[in-house]
C-alpha cells in the first residue's frame, strides 16, 4: 500500500480553513464599518454642535447689534426702522457722492488738459511776440542806420534827416525837435504847418527839383530849385529859432515832406498830418 494521502481526505480541512478566514474577514469588516460609522456620527455631532454654537453666537451678536441699534435709535429719537432707513439713505448718498467726486475728478482732468493746452498756446504766442519784437528791433536798428546826415542850405553843419515816414518816426522818438508831415500841391493856397506857411511854386519830377516859398514873420522866403532830402533852413520867431523843411518825394504838381521845429516853439496852428 502507498503512503501518499488521498486528495479527497484534505478537502474538508481546506474548506474549513477558508471558511474560518472568511468569517474572520467578515467580522473584521463589520468591526471596521461599525467604528467608521461611529466616527462619522461623532464628526456629525461635533459639526452640529459647532453649528449650534455658531448660530448661538450669531444670534447673540444679532441681539447685541439690535440692542445697540435700539439704543442709538432711542438716543436719536428714532425707531429701529427709521434708523435702518436712514442708514440706507446715507449709504445711497455716499455712493452718489463717490459718483459725483469721480465725475468731478474727470472734469478737473479735462479742465486741466484744456488749461494746459491754453498755456501752451500762450507760450507759443509769447514766443511769436518775442520773435516779432526781435524782428522789429532789427528793423529799427536798420532804419536808424539809414538815417542820413545832410548839410542845410543856410549853415554848413551836418543835420540828421529822414527820407521815409518810418525814419521820421525814429526822429520823433529822439525828442530833439517837433516834426510835422505835410503835402503841398502846386497852385494851391498857402499850407500852414506849425507856425509857418508853405506854398509850392514849381515842380520838375524828372530832375526831382522843386521851388517853394516859406512864409514866416511876415516875410516870404524863396527856396528855388531844391532837391529831395535837402534840408531847407530858415530862422523864425522872436528868439530867431532855426526851422528845417525836408521834401522826401517829388511828383507831378505835388511834393511831400516834413517840417522840423524847435521844441521851444509854441505851436500856433494845428499841424497837418498824413
Amino acid at each position: 500500500m502507498s503512503d501518499e494521502p488521498h486528495p479527497e481526505r484534505g478537502s474538508p480541512m481546506v474548506r474549513n480553513i477558508l471558511l474560518a478566514l472568511a468569517g474572520i474577514y467578515i467580522v473584521a469588516s463589520a468591526v471596521f464599518m461599525i467604528k467608521a460609522f461611529n466616527r462619522i456620527d461623532d464628526l456629525e455631532k461635533k459639526q452640529s454642535d459647532k453649528q449650534e454654537e455658531l448660530m448661538k453666537r450669531l444670534n447673540e451678536s444679532n441681539s447685541q447689534n439690535r440692542a445697540s441699534i435700539d439704543a442709538v435709535a432711542q438716543k436719536l429719537g428714532m425707531t429701529r426702522q427709521d434708523l435702518t432707513r436712514r442708514a440706507a439713505a446715507l449709504q445711497r448718498e455716499e455712493k452718489a457722492m463717490e459718483t459725483r467726486v469721480a465725475a468731478g475728478e474727470e472734469h478737473a482732468r479735462q479742465q486741466f488738459g484744456a488749461v494746459s493746452g491754453a498755456v501752451n498756446g500762450v507760450k507759443s504766442d509769447v514766443g511769436k511776440v518775442k520773435d516779432d519784437v526781435t524782428a522789429t528791433r532789427s528793423d529799427l536798428e536798420v532804419t536808424k542806420a539809414r538815417l542820413e546826415h545832410a548839410i542845410g542850405d543856410l549853415n554848413k553843419e551836418s543835420e540828421l534827416i529822414a527820407t521815409t515816414h518810418d525814419e521820421l518816426e525814429i526822429l520823433k522818438h529822439k525828442g530833439d525837435r517837433n516834426y510835422y508831415e505835410f503835402t503841398l500841391i502846386k497852385g494851391k493856397e498857402t499850407t500852414h504847418v506849425a507856425t509857418v506857411g508853405l506854398q509850392l511854386s514849381k515842380v520838375d519830377p524828372r530832375k526831382s527839383l522843386f521851388t517853394l516859398y516859406v512864409l514866416a514873420d511876415d516875410k516870404k522866403i524863396e527856396k528855388k530849385d531844391k532837391t529831395i532830402n535837402e534840408p531847407l533852413q530858415f530862422y523864425s520867431g522872436r528868439d530867431h529859432n532855426l526851422f528845417e523843411v525836408v521834401i522826401n518825394t517829388v511828383e507831378k504838381n505835388k511834393v511831400t515832406g516834413y517840417l522840423a521845429a524847435p521844441k521851444s516853439v509854441t505851436t500856433g496852428l494845428q499841424a497837418q498830418k498824413q
